[in-house]
């Protein structure tokens, strides 16, 4: 696999991540004004959370995506849906790219991180919930899977409730072309993940 993955250091990945979050392209994750004090607040909380993760996705090594995956039953979704057992929340943050866009780069990051839930035995469906405005999150999700189910009211924003089971990922999957074809479809990661969802 291209990526790996570690756990998000509230303290030490604070400056990155708060160069990644304060970008108007990230506007949808909410922390657009936040400080770096923030970013370590909201980190240490969701890390000693229990139910909540931060991880930090490595390419080659290097910072390049930031991923959270939650127990929808212990979040504020648990008053928009009925959750069912084997449910597992995400969202998902690229990073800026550092030089030219890497087309196709988006695509890649959402087939790990997908991977990488379903590789959990107990999970058998992800839940999103990004901003129903976040149009082009919205258009990445269905490509691999994911059906949307309505906009639901949540604390902090309008959002557009989407499931994808196990097999819908996988005949997803089956449908598009490789990677390496599909990447052309795409011309600037930042464009393509624009802050995916808020928390």
């Amino acid at each position: 696999m291209r990526f790996t993955f570690r756990c998000v250091d509230p303290v030490a990945d604070a400056p990155l991540l708060h160069s990644w979050v304060t970008q108007p392209y990230a506007s949808f994750w909410g922390m657009l004004s936040a400080t770096e004090a923030g970013v370590i607040d909201e980190y240490a909380k969701i890390q000693a959370s229990g139910h909540h993760h931060a991880l930090l996705g490595l390419d080659g090594g290097v910072p390049a995506f930031l991923m959270e995956e939650y127990l929808p039953a212990s979040s504020p979704l648990a008053a928009a849906y009925p959750v069912l057992p084997g449910d597992a929340g995400m969202h998902l943050l690229v990073a800026p790219p550092s030089g030219v866009p890497e087309p196709g780069f988006t695509t890649a990051v959402m087939d790990a991180v997908l991977a990488r839930l379903f590789a959990r035995p107990d999970v058998e469906r992800i839940v999103v919930e990004p901003d129903a405005r976040n149009a082009k999150i919205h258009a990445l999700n269905e490509r691999f899977g994911f059906r949307p189910s309505g906009v639901v009211g949540l604390p902090d924003k309008d959002a557009l409730l989407s499931f994808c089971t196990r097999a819908d990922y996988l005949a997803a999957r089956a449908t598009l072309p490789t990677l390496e074809t599909s990447a052309r479809m795409e011309t600037n990661r930042t464009e393509d993940l624009q802050g995916a969802a808020a928390l």
